[in-house]
């Protein structure tokens, strides 16, 4: 298959990578020091499970050069996802499935709306890396896994493909019955993480150590689990604590890329995650007070990474 990813970073770039160590037709859509750092020695991942190189038949910044694509992996920041959609219309061709990895609930049908649904999956991963620096892509842990399924929850020959091609790279990928109920499962755990990881600087580890810290954690899941509860999916009643004993079990030091963003003074997913949770839950009439006071906490730090409130820190 012709894979386009569109959006390189360190998502993107582990996919797309072991797709193409796989022997895929990858393509990959960067841009600044890390594209030319891939057009001049490959895209380097550093991961637990071997360590390689891949040098892209193409990598650039001009989606048009990149032709037709038989699947879009759609690797953006949440915030970047319209604007991407309309730069990818050039690779569209009629057979054309674009699968979204972002982290959130809200990127799928955005797509839907600017490319059409039939072109859209539902799709996400689970994976703890980084961008080590230009060109090079870091796998801090976590088995690199990807679903996928159909918006219409519906059994599909494409679904299937991509499962297989994922498989065949060497990643843990399964066909989701319902990929509605899979985005908000990943989003219970996720923004929860990445919030209270921004707001303590701790990992995940330290934060469940700490009793306290870990009602809170349990509090922002089980608001999460009441969201999309009101919103009509379909999550079952131990979803909280059966995703407690997942995060028990992931890497102790692991962050979550907002916190690191957040951290690091770079603009983050801050809006499609806490911010999210607060806007669906008003949405239905589902207070959400610890996600209000993580969004609230965090904004000021969020404005000043995009330049919109200086002030010194």
């Amino acid at each position: 298959m012709r894979i386009v990813v569109f959006g390189s970073g360190s998502v993107g770039g582990y996919f797309g990578g072991i797709l193409g160590r796989a022997g895929e037709d990858v393509v990959f859509i960067a841009r600044g020091e890390h594209l030319r750092a891939i057009q001049a020695r490959g895209l380097r991942v550093d991961s637990p499970k071997g360590d390689f190189v891949v040098h892209p038949a193409c990598a650039t910044d001009d989606p048009a050069q990149a032709g037709p694509a038989d699947v879009i992996i759609v690797g953006v920041k949440t915030w970047q996802v319209a604007d991407a959609a309309a730069a990818m219309k050039p690779m569209l061709g009629p057979d054309t499935v674009v699968v979204p990895l972002q982290n959130g609930v809200e990127a799928p049908a955005q797509l839907a709306a600017a490319l059409g649904a039939g072109h859209v999956v539902g799709g996400l991963c689970r994976i703890i890396c980084m961008i080590a620096g230009p060109g090079h892509i870091k796998h801090l842990g976590g088995e690199p896994t990807v679903v996928v399924g159909e918006l219409d929850r519906q059994s599909s020959e494409r679904t299937e493909r991509l499962r297989l091609a994922f498989e065949r790279a060497g990643a843990a990928a399964k066909v989701a019955s319902n990929i509605h109920v899979a985005l908000w499962e990943k989003f219970l755990f996720l923004a929860p993480w990445s919030g209270l990881g921004a707001l303590t600087r701790a990992p995940i580890g330290a934060m469940l150590d700490v009793p306290q810290t870990r009602q809170l954690f349990e509090a922002a899941m089980a608001e999460i689990a009441a969201v999309a509860r009101a919103r009509g999916i379909a999550l079952e009643d131990d979803v909280v604590s059966r995703y407690m004993r997942f995060l028990d079990g992931a890497p102790p030091d692991g962050t979550a890329s907002m916190q690191r963003d957040i951290i690091a003074g770079r603009p983050s997913e801050l809006e499609s995650q806490s911010g999210a949770v607060v806007r669906l839950g008003r949405e239905v009439g589902v207070p959400t007070p610890v996600h209000a006071f993580i969004h609230g906490s965090l904004l000021p730090m969020e404005l000043r990474a995009r330049g919109v409130l200086p002030f010194l820190v």
